[in-house]
């Protein structure tokens, strides 16, 4: 078994977390979790078989093994992981997910997110289960879904985006962007269009707007603190950019919201 099919649509029945110490009585380990998946990180190097097919184990990598599979851990002397067992819901759509492999520079996040899930177990077991979904949503990204029909898109689209969501406040220039994703401005300019259908200018000025818009009809926050919290500080572009994308005045979106004042 070298992939599993993971659902990620609702959060996670945490059944025990903890710190595992293993390999101190016996250096081999054969084991069946019949209705439930294991979650391990680990620190240590070892051998593991899933139903036959064997994996490496080392430090800064990462185990999901679905219920009812065979495990066989042979330690090279005492090993220690963090660990999840799980009830996981099969809702939602299901993505491909590797049984092994490597956190990368996910490692901090995942560790931090366990160590809080272990430490929340006894007053707030509702957070731990929060902490485990949201390492399930890491771990089933460390790599691509070979499943999904189609390609999706590029690498340095998928790096644009998130730094343009995480900047709408600040200037943004293309140059900037395209550092950001690892790409020349030309090539970012060709690959977002063949990806979106728009302009990476195009989509920064739809995305604030957007956001303006939200926080005009759902805040209280002054027109002048929603121009300078997408990045348009400047009132007068702030008024043109709402009047020629939202079709009306910062004023006059703010009151499609509100009863008129008496």
């Amino acid at each position: 078994m070298r992939e599993t099919e993971l659902h990620l649509g609702e959060p996670p029945q945490v059944a025990n977390v903890g710190v595992g110490v293993h390999g101190v009585a016996c250096r081999t380990d054969v084991f069946r979790l019949p209705e439930l998946w294991q979650l391990h990180l680990y620190q240590y190097e070892a051998e593991l078989v899933v139903d036959g097919t064997p994996h490496v184990v080392r430090p800064g990598r990462v185990s999901l093994v679905p219920p009812g599979a065979t495990v066989r851990f042979r330690y090279q002397g005492p090993s220690e992981h963090l660990y999840a067992h799980l009830r996981i819901p099969a809702a939602g759509p299901s993505r491909t997910v590797p049984v092994v492999q490597d956190a990368g520079p996910e490692l901090p996040t995942l560790t931090g997110l366990l160590l809080t899930a272990v430490a929340s177990v006894p007053r707030a077991p509702e957070r731990t289960r929060a902490e485990i979904w949201t390492a399930l949503w890491r771990i089933a990204h460390l790599t691509p879904d070979t499943e999904r029909p189609g390609p999706g898109p590029h690498p340095a689209v998928s790096a644009a985006i998130a730094y343009i969501e995480g900047r709408l406040a600040a200037p943004l220039t293309v140059p900037a962007v395209a550092q950001a994703a690892g790409v020349s401005h030309n090539h970012l300019t060709r690959l977002f269009k063949a990806a979106t259908d728009d302009t990476v200018v195009g989509y920064i000025r739809r995305r604030r707007l957007d956001r303006a818009h939200h926080l005009l009809r759902a805040s209280t926050l002054s027109i002048p603190a929603v121009a300078a919290s997408v990045g348009i500080p400047d009132l007068h572009a702030f008024n043109k950019a709402c009047r020629r994308e939202l079709g009306a005045s910062p004023r006059a979106l703010r009151g499609e919201s509100t009863a008129p004042a008496h």
